[in-house]
């Protein structure tokens, strides 16, 4: 993790070397021109108690408490906002969705990145999420159409705790301008991540479709006394007295940390791809549309062994994602919008949306 935050802020210190880069003379100074670093903590009741009742030996109440909500964040931002955008908030507090983020190229010319680390707890889990992202949007407006200057670069880094997913993604892009508010775009994007697809107890399924949930939490070091009906994990600690808790309870839980650890001993994997997508932004003050789209069509095959070819038969398979932001002053009382993002890469898709309707009474 360290190495990609190291490497995303290299690339922001190579731009800000003295010398003109497609037009622009950029330094140390201008990098950090209208950039913000914001540090803020969050936090809240999360649920409230709830009593357990308990009638094994005679009536006992037990109370099961959740902690306080908390979010913790810290970032630097340099990223031009869009017409549709306005900066209500006097201060960055660290709530801030803004789903333009996740564009291929943004409103104006030049370099714009994110750097962002959020610390978290909701209902009682801790989640570590991430977005690192520097893109570069390149349009000097030349005549020819295939002008050097009309290319885009991206690079990201997503960790999102809840959709458990996480990757790092390059891309590098030319750019076909059919008109003002409209671009196709066509390049190869390049991910890092784990070999999603991979599931590790596919070699303890059974013909029957069942699996051989006891042996395996056998060779994780449990223990199990059949005749005692006692159950203990590796520390030698007795962790279930019945078959029915071993199977519902432990069971459920031994699966779960022998995937992830499975999962955690592979390196990750690089995943070559085509990329095609569009960008498209209108404004004015009564009505904005600002839509994005990626295709990922064909992926090459490095005949690894967790390649997620080998977990798709061989096939090629389809990766997109999308954004559509889209809102209307009917008139000068009422209002709609709609605002979302939706991303599906292997096996694994996450999104979010919100819509509704303002009337102002006067």
């Amino acid at each position: 993790m360290k190495k990609l935050i190291i490497l995303i802020l290299i690339t922001l210190v190579s731009c800000a070397a003295p010398k003109t880069c497609c037009g622009q003379d950029l330094d140390l100074k201008s990098l950090l021109k209208f950039s913000t670093f914001y540090a803020a903590v969050n936090g809240g009741t999360s649920l409230s108690d709830v009593d357990v009742f308990s009638i094994d030996n005679g009536l006992s109440t037990s109370t099961i408490s959740t902690p306080y909500d908390y979010n913790f964040t810290v970032g630097l931002r340099k990223i031009a906002r869009f017409g549709y955008e306005n900066k209500a908030q006097t201060f960055y507090d660290g709530t801030e969705s803004n789903y333009s983020d996740a564009a291929t190229v943004g409103k104006v010319r030049g370099l714009e990145y994110l750097i962002e680390m959020d610390y978290k707890r909701q209902e009682g889990v801790d989640y570590t999420d991430q977005h690192h992202f520097v893109r570069w949007s390149s349009d000097d407006g030349c005549a020819d159409e295939l002008c050097i200057n009309f290319f885009a670069l991206k690079l990201e880094y997503l960790q999102d705790g809840f959709a458990d997913v996480q990757y790092f993604e390059a891309s590098e892009r030319y750019r076909y301008r059919k008109h003002k508010n409209l671009s196709f775009n066509v390049g190869l994007a390049h991910r890092l991540a784990e070999p999603y697809g991979y599931n590790p107890l596919d070699e303890w399924m059974l013909s029957n479709g069942n699996i051989h949930y006891t042996y395996l939490a056998l060779q994780e070091g449990y223990n199990v006394d059949v005749a005692s009906s006692t159950y203990t994990d590796p520390s030698g600690e007795v962790v279930a007295t019945s078959a029915e808790v071993w199977e519902a309870v432990v069971i459920p839980q031994v699966l779960s940390d022998y995937t992830e650890k499975k999962r955690n001993e592979l390196d990750k994997l690089i995943q070559h791809s085509i990329v095609l997508g569009f960008d498209y932004y209108k404004y004015s003050k009564k009505t904005w549309l600002h839509a994005w789209g990626n295709l990922m069509p064909y992926h090459y095959d490095s005949g690894n062994e967790f390649s997620y070819h080998n977990f798709n038969d061989g096939d090629q398979w389809y990766d997109y994602s999308a954004g559509l932001i889209y809102g209307i002053k009917h008139n000068k009382n009422l209002g709609y919008f709609f605002e979302g993002k939706y991303n599906k890469y292997w096996n694994r898709e996450w999104y979010d949306f919100k819509f509704g309707v303002n009337y102002v009474i006067f």
